[in-house]
């Protein structure tokens, strides 16, 4: 059996949640192995799945209802091995913004629009290795 990898999209739209959804079913039957994905619509959402729940993956929108994104990042010195990685996905697609969310800890950053491939590499370097 493949290893399963938890990814879990913080998105408030439901459109680019419905295009993540899309593109992970897909990921799922190729190279990336098993992907459980788990969905929050805010930080509140997010905090809570975190909380409870061991995450490889967070892809994670910037602008979010109940504030940014890049507050659920943590510090670099609370991290620990079960800390998981965070792509940002973000409309702002500004040099700057980048920069910023990279300062923040994400370990990568796509603008939206992002090609699906673009997406599915990104996971790659971050996912841990299928057993």
């Amino acid at each position: 059996m493949a290893a399963e990898r938890v990814v879990l999209v913080v998105e408030d739209e439901e459109p680019n949640r419905a295009l993540l959804r899309a593109v992970l079913a897909r990921a799922s039957e190729g190279s990336l192995g098993r992907i459980v994905l788990l969905e929050a619509v805010d930080l509140a959402g997010a905090r809570q799945i975190l909380a409870n729940r061991r995450v490889d993956l967070v892809l994670l929108d910037v602008r979010l209802p109940d504030g940014n994104g890049l507050s659920l990042i943590p510090n670099q010195g609370d991290r620990t091995d079960e800390t998981p990685s965070f792509v940002v996905l973000s409309a702002s697609v500004l040099p700057t913004e980048r920069a910023v969310a990279i300062a923040a800890g994400a370990a990568d950053f796509l603008g939206k629009p992002y090609r699906p491939s673009d997406l599915l590499v990104a996971m790659a370097a971050q996912l841990p290795a299928v057993d």
